[in-house]
């Protein structure tokens, strides 16, 4: 099940979680639980106290993150509304369409964050500066201008 976030085209997704004596395991599918098929991923861990990650946007690359173990804190950015979504179970992934700024910090010591890509890597997909990225949201989406 999703749930849509205040920004635009963000979803927190519930995850299946199966727990027994055995243990426990978490799973999404496509389309279901999540929206892309899955080109790239990435583990992000030991990030040290204080560190912040992300700060930039992608012009056609979706992601999908899962905090695998620990706690963080995502903001997500439409250009027009922000939101922060603390991840603190692997059970709950947070999908961020294209065009979506994103900023990851307060990872706990702990911290095991999963990301998912729509696209293998290409350095021109990235926005690192945060005006141009509100400039391309604001042509992209011309009615959502606050």
């Amino acid at each position: 099940m999703a749930e849509r976030s205040a920004v635009r085209g963000v979803a927190l997704v519930e995850l299946n979680e199966i727990t027994g004596d055995n243990g426990s395991l978490v799973v999404g599918e496509r389309p279901a639980q999540l929206p892309f098929a899955v080109e790239r991923i990435f583990t992000l861990f030991d990030i040290p106290e204080g560190e912040v990650r992300g700060t930039h946007a992608h012009r056609h690359c979706e992601q999908f993150l899962i905090c695998q173990r620990g706690s963080v804190t995502a903001v997500v950015d439409d250009g027009v509304t922000r939101e922060e979504i603390r991840l603190d179970r692997p059970s709950l992934g947070l999908y961020m369409p294209a065009l979506t700024w994103g900023t990851q910090y307060e990872y706990s010591p702990d911290a095991v964050l999963l990301v998912l890509a729509s696209d293998p890597y290409d350095a021109d997909d990235y926005i690192h500066d945060y005006d141009e990225f509100k400039l391309l949201s604001a042509t992209a989406f011309p009615g959502d201008a606050g």
